[in-house]
């Protein structure tokens, strides 16, 4: 070999060298950066006849499989977060059966009431207690219709919110496959664009299960878990647009099915807007989960209960001064209740303002509501039936309650436990969830930048680069005793 072709050779082994080390720097300095690739440096021997050393690029080295795995937890992950969260958010705001302020004690109170003021049906202070009592037990079921309402708002603002986010999240992978194309075809280092294309899936993750498919030039095509496109160059150059419509308010009337409410359309054509869907599985399933289906079956639920009060002290019951379409104790707004207005009852239902607790007019809690003039003070017939309506085991008007005979406080029983029963489960997917994604994540990191291996490869590039500069200085003696002869 001439002095010429070893100082050659020598040369481009140490620009090679410094190259690998710049990325073992790179690569210890981001060791816990998120969405960042180990990258490593790909040599070959330079053409026959020349030798040396050739940079062929730099490998950016992911796990897609894991990546992938991952990225599909984490949106079940959001799923189940969301979900626990509302039925927590519930459970909390019906409370402990038992405890004060909670929806059963209310119960509790106002049948204790009843019972009390049927032992002494003079008092008007016991009487006023009945009055105060069922109107803070109506007052609950107005605060949790309430707050169905308003959670459903909220999910319906949230959907908004995340699908601006996936949309913005498609536009900027659709640039950053433009410019890392760009990149490879000029023979440059894309690895930096791959990690921030990597963060911006990664950030949205959570709202729908996705997978990417490796395409040519280091662009890739995002698909939603269901196998819808999403992005893919090789179909369209433009990402797919996810369309939704808020509302500014919502009501226990406004459904998806009786179309006032949005659903998701994917470039324009509508497709299944439940966790069923095709952009279900994650937090914007949840969203939906929670706005169509779960907080509308709850609210279904409490409107049956507030029925079930309305019938059961209306005319023909156990109030005999009442004559059709009277307003019973309990009433919906101060009317008399329509059957076929029972959605969003529980929002709406009130005592009675005969026996309004702030009036003179509770002694019609003992006399009967169509009473003219106050009867005998000691007689608590009225009051005793009041309480064995509630006892009495009726089957519901309402088909939400099911179709078996049970009493008043049964009812509330069984809807405490259901939700309490639910925010368990939601407990339990969630704890599942959680351990499989960090189980994911860690396997993730497992695969990334190791900072020993990483120092190890280091010590082996300063030996080579040593080994190079000892290859020049060698050949500059030797040119340099040439020179002197």
């Amino acid at each position: 070999m001439s002095l010429s072709g070893a100082l050659s050779n020598a040369l481009s082994g140490l620009t090679a060298n410094s190259r690998a080390a710049s990325l073992v720097a790179s690569n210890i300095a981001n060791a816990t950066t998120e969405s960042y690739g180990r990258r490593t440096l790909e040599t070959s021997s330079r053409t026959v006849g020349v030798g040396g050393v050739q940079i062929d690029g730099v490998n950016r080295r992911v796990d897609t499989a894991v990546l992938s795995d991952r990225r599909l937890s984490d949106a079940q992950t959001g799923f189940a977060e969301n979900m626990q969260t509302f039925a927590s958010k519930i459970e909390a705001l019906l409370g402990p059966s038992g405890e004060a302020g909670s929806l059963s004690s209310f119960y509790s109170a106002f049948e204790n009431a009843i019972l009390s003021a049927s032992s002494d049906p003079s008092s008007t202070q016991r009487l006023q207690t009945v009055a105060l009592a069922a109107q803070d037990f109506v007052g609950k079921l107005n605060d949790v219709s309430t707050t169905l309402q308003l959670s459903r708002a909220t999910a319906d603002r949230t959907i908004a919110a995340q699908v601006d986010s996936l949309n913005t999240a498609l536009g900027r992978v659709k640039d950053l496959n433009e410019a890392i194309a760009e990149s490879m075809y000029r023979n440059g280092d894309a690895s930096s664009l791959m990690d921030e294309r990597q963060r911006v899936i990664d950030q949205v993750s959570e709202i729908v299960p996705l997978r990417t498919v490796q395409r040519d030039n280091g662009m890739i095509a995002v698909y939603a878990a269901s196998g819808n496109p999403l992005l893919d160059p090789t179909i369209h150059s433009e990402p797919a647009e996810i369309g939704f419509t808020a509302q500014n308010l919502v009501t226990a009337d406004m459904t998806l099915g009786n179309g006032l409410l949005s659903g998701l359309t994917i470039s324009g054509k509508a497709v299944n807007s439940t966790n069923e869907g095709p952009l279900g599985g994650g937090t914007l399933g949840a969203q939906l989960q929670i706005r169509d289906t779960v907080a509308v079956e709850l609210q279904s639920v409490l409107d049956g209960i507030a029925r079930d009060l309305i019938e059961r002290f209306e005319p023909g019951g156990p109030d005999t001064t009442l004559v059709a379409g009277d307003p019973g104790l309990f009433t919906d707004a101060g009317l008399a209740f329509d059957p076929l207005n029972e959605v969003g009852l529980a929002g709406r239902i009130s005592l009675n303002a005969l026996v309004d607790p702030t009036d003179s007019g509770t002694w019609r809690l003992r006399d009967g509501l169509g009473a003219a003039t106050q009867g005998d003070v000691g007689d608590a017939r009225l009051l005793q039936a009041y309480s064995d309506a509630l006892e009495s085991l009726n089957v519901p008007g309402s088909t939400s309650l099911g179709t078996g005979a049970f009493s008043f406080g049964e009812h509330v029983g069984d809807f405490v436990s259901a939700v309490s029963t639910a925010r368990v489960r939601a407990d339990g997917q969630q704890s599942f969830s959680n351990a499989q994604n960090t189980a994911l994540k860690e396997l993730e990191l497992s695969a990334g930048v190791d900072t020993d291996a990483e120092l190890q490869e280091l010590l082996r590039i300063e030996q080579h680069y040593a080994a190079n500069a000892r290859v020049i200085t060698t050949v500059d003696e030797l040119m340099q005793t040439l020179l002197s002869i």
